[in-house]
């Protein structure tokens, strides 16, 4: 043997373990960041090299690596320590890290090896290179230096997929119960290779899918069909005026300063973070653009993260259009697993500088020594994901940023509270932009009263006396007058009711019963259109109309309100011939749907949009001149010590969508609690006086930022008789660590707000400390006490974003 490599596995147990480098291909040399096969058990994994080791411990018998995958590094030492550090945030292996960052080409271990032989190509297994005679395996060796021999597989052939082509109401009998239930699935997940499809099923759904086919429901397509350049988005969409004259408009005063400030922060050695706090409409993605042009000008490349998918597709056009010359890469986990491995190749081997935008998962595209990196909307949930790997894409940027030499620009109108926190504490120094740009002012935004509402007529068609629409389920009668003064006059209005379904519950009338999920326990979700039932937890579904589960019983009634019912009553009293548009999860499964709803919107076809929190941000409709928040109520006391936040970043958020053009804005607030001095926060869109307020509150009971917060996630089957024990156990351990630890306070075990889903009993410990490091001690002390092999799972959450 020629020395030793330590390989991270792509794969449970996801351990890093060393291997013996075998004499034929000790010349290839074997650096960190190269994918490599290894024997595991009877199995060939794939792994990657992170270092060199020296011998192994005496006693420790090693087995030889079998064959590299590529002939140079996929990674640079960077992105390995990015990694590293990240599996030290999570108290996980670097080999989970990677197993879930990586596309999953490039994770796979099923390849083929092929080798000239006599005018003709040899294929090779992964086992049988592994069980090559010496002579043998040295003479591929050689093949493989240069370049003769070469591997296939991994994701690199092109899988066929299925893709849904109509939105439900579907021409489907109901008692095709196997063509119903592949629809319900496409139109959940999207785009899906055919082996995740008969995986999911257990079956050969072949004629199911022949028969969707010829009904021009579903088509099969390349895995690869979505192009890594972005392409696939069809109609363009304003997010803002066209980037390429307003990079050639003067900057304001404010964006004067502020690009003073900035520029020279760019590609900074040892990394700068600063905030841009702006009000909607000040011009921060013109900052954005100038900024990026100043970093590809100094040689390096630049990163752009959006909350959304659709944010991200407008973000990359307007790349395209104000720098012309520059290579944009488009990323995000829409893309299928071929796009998503092309995209992270073509990033690993460009030679120049590019700009890559996308959603959160575009950070760990091995992009070599970004100079820029810009999350805009900061604040917004989204940045942190919390199943499978939990990381927070800040923490990722700022190390990335830090060890790059390069500058994080925070964007928000609302930012993080957090994150303002420590730009007052001089963290992240904060640039102001206080002023919209162009002639459009912020819009005047009224409070409405759900609780003093009167009853009024039916239609309004327009002008002349004719009656004003009726107070609808919703909308209360001024905002139902004001939303048909509105389309009188040939302007746009969007309507915001975080609530996607028909009715949030269906009551029966026969038992006076509500339809609950049997998984959860938790109301089932009417939609209306899918004609279904739907668990918003597990995903469970079920047949609508069917009997009671209960009493047998046919007679319901919907409770509650949701964009799908509000979308069919405005329809119901608005001018014949208006279009009402929704914009949510749902109408917008399909790929590139939310994209078509938002051009139609853009060019008028519709003109007034309904929808959730998708449409509160990003988007640039000079025409809207009503937004209405029609439940504001809604989320404000949820059991999070973030609720506030939360719903004074997204009304605040979507008022800014009103006025942005030539003509004034309006914003109707509609809460049946008017009286409460946070209403009149929101009023007057005054983010100082809301953070004064909120940084009070959580200093009194001890929330971030005053202290480092985490979560203890337990769960169980709600019928294990074990999981209780454990659970007693596991909280034992906590509390005492807690108690001997000093200065930490642990809260639970507790039943979580959603007690049960998907079948699983959830309990919570909080845990809030002054350091990091104290809770991640403490989490590995209860994780060491945790049942192996059972049905218990564990899990440590950092600085949660969902409480419930």
């Amino acid at each position: 043997m020629s020395g030793f490599v330590n390989v991270a596995l792509f794969s449970a147990p996801f351990a890093t373990l060393t291997y013996a480098v075998p004499e034929h291909l000790a010349g290839l040399g074997l650096p960190p960041g190269l994918r490599v096969l290894v024997p595991l058990g009877r199995s060939i994994r794939a792994g990657m090299i992170l270092s060199d080791e020296a011998r192994p411990p005496d006693g420790v018998e090693t087995r030889p690596l079998v064959w590299p995958l590529e002939r140079a590094p996929l990674l640079d030492a960077a992105y390995l320590e990015m990694v590293d550090n990240l599996a030290a945030r999570q108290m996980c292996h670097p080999g989970r890290v990677l197993g879930q960052i990586l596309p999953a080409g490039l994770r796979q271990s099923k390849v083929v090896f092929a080798a000239p032989e006599k005018a003709r190509l040899r294929r090779k297994t992964p086992r049988a290179l592994l069980e090559a005679a010496p002579a043998e395996a040295l003479a591929l060796a050689g093949q493989w230096a240069d370049g003769t021999m070469q591997v296939s597989g991994a994701g690199q052939t092109q899988e066929r997929a299925l893709r849904l082509l109509v939105d439900p109401p579907w021409p489907v009998r109901p008692g095709a119960s196997a063509r119903i239930a592949l629809l319900d699935y496409l139109y959940e997940h999207g785009q899906t290779p055919l082996s995740v499809v008969a995986g999911h099923f257990g079956r050969d759904m072949g004629p199911v899918i022949r028969a969707l086919g010829q009904l021009g429901l579903v088509e099969m397509t390349a895995c690869d069909a979505a192009s890594p350049d972005g392409e696939e988005y069809g109609p363009t969409l304003p997010t803002e005026p066209c980037p390429t004259q307003a990079l050639c408009a003067p900057l304001t005063d404010e964006q004067d300063a502020a690009m003073a400030h900035l520029s020279p922060l760019v590609c900074a050695p040892g990394g700068a973070v600063r905030l841009l706090h702006g009000v909607t409409g000040s011009g921060k993605t013109r900052l954005y653009l100038e900024l990026a042009r100043k970093c590809l000008d100094m040689g390096r490349s630049v990163v752009l993260l959006a909350p959304e998918v659709a944010l991200a597709g407008h973000l990359h056009r307007a790349v395209t259009e104000a720098l012309p010359g520059a290579t944009a890469v488009l990323s995000h986990g829409s893309l299928s697993p071929a796009a998503r491995e092309a995209v992270f190749r073509r990033v690993a081997a460009c030679p120049t500088p590019l700009v890559v935008v996308g959603a959160r998962s575009a950070l760990f595209l091995p992009v070599a020594a970004p100079g820029l990196i810009v999350m805009d909307e900061e604040h917004d949930a989204s940045f942190k994901q919390e199943e499978r790997l939990s990381y927070q894409a800040k923490e990722v940027a700022f190390f990335r940023a830090r060890r790059e030499g390069g500058l994080l620009l925070l964007g928000s109108a609302t930012p993080d509270v957090k994150t303002y926190h420590a730009a007052q504490c001089g963290a992240a120094p904060c640039v102001v932009l206080s002023r919209r740009v162009g002639t459009s002012q912020p819009p005047e935004i009224e409070i409405v009263d759900l609780g003093q509402t009167v009853k009024a007529p039916s239609r309004r068609a327009g002008s002349g006396g004719e009656k004003p629409p009726e107070r609808t389920a919703v909308l209360a009668q001024a905002s139902a007058v004001a939303l048909g003064e509105t389309v009188a006059r040939g302007e746009q209005a969007i309507i915001l009711l975080n609530r996607r379904g028909y009715a949030p519950v269906l009551y029966c009338l026969d038992c006076e019963s509500v339809l609950c999920c049997p998984d959860c326990d938790l109301a089932y979700t009417f939609h209306k259109t899918r004609q279904r039932l739907v668990c918003h937890y597990c995903g469970r579904t079920r047949d609508f109309p069917a009997p009671c589960a209960k009493c047998g019983g046919t007679h319901f009634l919907p409770l509650g309100a949701g964009s799908e019912s509000l979308a069919e009553e405005l329809s119901g009293i608005l001018p014949p011939g208006t279009t009402v548009a929704r914009l949510d999860r749902d109408s917008a499964a399909r790929p590139g749907r939310s994209d078509e709803i938002l051009a139609a919107f853009a060019v008028g076809e519709s003109r007034v949009l309904v929808g959730t929190q998708m449409l509160s941000k990003g988007h640039h409709f000079p025409k809207v001149t009503l937004v209405i928040a029609a439940d504001a109520d809604m989320g404000r006391n949820l059991p999070d010590y973030r609720a506030a936040e939360r719903t004074f970043q997204l009304l605040v958020q979507v008022a800014g969508r009103a006025g942005r053009g030539n003509l004034p804005g309006r914003v109707l607030i509609q809460t049946r609690n008017p009286k409460d001095p946070f209403w009149e926060l929101v009023r007057r869109a005054d983010y100082q006086g809301f953070f004064q307020e909120e940084l009070r509150r959580r200093e009194k009971w001890g929330y971030p930022p005053f202290s480092k917060l985490a979560l203890v996630r337990i769960s169980f089957p709600k019928d294990d008789p074990a999981g209780f024990a454990a659970l007693a156990d596991m909280g034992r351990v906590l509390r005492e660590a807690a108690a001997a630890a000093g200065g930490v306070r642990v809260l639970g075990p507790a039943p979580a707000s959603l007690p049960l889903i998907g079948g699983r009993r959830r309990y919570h410990c909080m845990i809030k400390s002054p350091d990091w490091p104290a809770i991640r001690t403490l989490f590995a002390k209860v994780r060491a006490v945790a049942p192996r092999g059972g049905e218990v799972r564990i899990s440590l959450d950092l600085d949660p974003v969902d409480m419930l």
